[in-house]
């Protein structure tokens, strides 16, 4: 396994690169150019990535651990079995992304545009979703437990059998989701109504 800690990579261009099993460690990417990138049960902790260019990356049982991602380019990128805990999003443009079994718990993303993605079965537990456009998306089973969802938008997703709070389905706007009877009783209930 190859090891970096500390070392700075901007402004590197990485294209098409093969990493599997590496770990990076508080590693500076801004403004790399990790074109068609891919990893394999790779680690990076608190490494940032502002400005970097990840267009057509893939990513299979990668981890990412607190990491920074400002202005970061994911176009038609993928994440399989990843890890995005504790991971910040800003300004990022992730509208072709696709994830699958992907783990984003604690990650930030306030403000983040998502509309139209395949979110099925992600877990955004105790994630900072505010002001999250999350529209047309498939969120069946998505697990939402703990989620800040202050103004997220959710008009037209699919949240059937998916797990969110009481306090979620009131900050968000929900309106033309599409619901399950056992979210619609916890809707009810969050908004003061009395169901016999």
């Amino acid at each position: 396994m190859t090891s970096a800690v500390g070392e700075d990579f901007q402004d590197a261009v990485l294209t098409n690169q093969q990493w599997d099993g590496r770990t990076f460690e508080h590693c500076d990417f801004t403004d790399a150019d990790l074109t068609g990138l891919s990893t394999r049960n790779c680690v990076f902790t608190e490494c940032v990535f502002t400005g970097t260019d990840l267009n057509g990356s893939k990513h299979v049982a990668t981890a990412f651990r607190s990491c920074k991602f400002e202005r970061t380019v994911f176009g038609k990128s993928t994440m399989d079995g990843c890890s995005l805990l504790g991971s910040n999003f800003v300004d990022c443009r992730l509208r072709a992304w696709t994830l699958r079994e992907t783990d984003l718990t604690l990650v930030g993303m306030g403000k983040a545009d998502l509309r139209g993605l395949n979110l099925r079965g992600i877990r955004f537990r105790e994630a900072n979703l505010t002001e999250c456009d999350l529209r047309r998306c498939d969120l069946r089973e998505a697990d939402f437990s703990g989620a800040r969802m202050l103004g997220a938008r959710l008009g037209e997703a699919d949240l059937r059998d998916a797990r969110i709070d009481a306090d979620a389905l009131v900050a968000a706007n929900l309106r033309g989701a599409r619901i399950d009877m056992a979210t619609a009783l916890t809707f009810a209930a969050a908004h003061g109504l009395r169901v016999d």
